[in-house]
Order: structure tokens, then C-alpha cells, then sequence
């Protein structure tokens, strides 16, 4: 294994964290069509906000994982 490769339990974990992370912005998302308090509300934009950075920063890691 290099160092540029990332183990194979390493890409199972970035996987489940990716998961819990797409489905943090999803439940973010839709509940902000739901909630009235304006300060519950941006604190979950700012939740998606996080979300989406977090996500990008996972994606890029995809390129070190193991895939075979």
C-alpha cells in the first residue's frame, strides 16, 4: 500500500461518514419547510452549510480509496 492509498477500512469508514453526512443535509433540508423559528431555521442552513463543505472535502478523499 502507498502512501497515497488509503486502506480498505479506511474507505469503509469514509463511506459510512459520507452516508451520515448526505443524510445530515437531507433531514437539514426538509425540515426547514417545516420549522417557524427563525433561529432554529438558520441554524440548520448553517448545518447544510457545514454539510456540503464536509461532503466536498469527502468527495475529494475518494480518489485515495481502494475500490478492488
Amino acid at each position: 500500500m502507498g502512501k497515497d492509498e488509503l486502506a480498505y477500512h479506511e474507505t469503509m469508514d469514509m463511506h459510512e461518514i459520507l452516508n451520515v453526512k448526505t443524510l445530515a443535509l437531507l433531514k437539514s433540508k426538509l425540515m426547514q419547510g417545516i420549522v417557524f423559528d427563525q433561529d432554529l431555521r438558520a441554524l440548520m442552513q448553517k448545518s447544510v452549510e457545514m454539510s456540503i463543505v464536509d461532503i466536498k472535502q469527502l468527495q475529494r478523499l475518494y480518489s485515495y480509496s481502494k475500490t478492488e
